[in-house]
């Protein structure tokens, strides 16, 4: 029989945070984008999601949970996938949680 040496870390406390979230209650379409959605669509669905965000006495604890977890889809923390990549990459000069992008080219990193 083995004996166990550490018990996990009670999950509640790891996510704790969601309730306060300005978002809690608010329908998941807001955040996550349909397969087929491109341009201004999307644009427009994320600037929409990043306005919960904007005022989220949470933002930073659902960042930090979006990149620890490597989250591929949907606004978490005011950002969409591609910007939490490069936030976490450490080009957080080119993001600006909360906000929207005008033009994706203007995030690109110089070369």
């Amino acid at each position: 029989m083995s004996t166990i040496s550490r018990l996990p870390a009670p999950i509640l406390d790891s996510y704790e945070w969601q309730f306060d979230a300005a978002c809690s209650g608010v329908d998941t379409e807001e955040f996550f984008s349909p397969e087929d959605e491109r341009g201004a669509a999307r644009a427009e669905r994320e600037a929409r999601a990043k306005t919960f965000c904007a005022g989220c006495p949470v933002v930073q604890q659902c960042l930090e949970h979006a990149i620890k977890v490597r989250e591929p889809y949907g606004v978490w923390g005011g950002l969409n996938p591609r910007e939490r990549q490069l936030y976490a990459r450490g080009q957080r000069d080119v993001v600006r949680i909360g906000e929207t992008e005008a033009d994706p080219a203007q995030h690109t990193p110089a070369a």
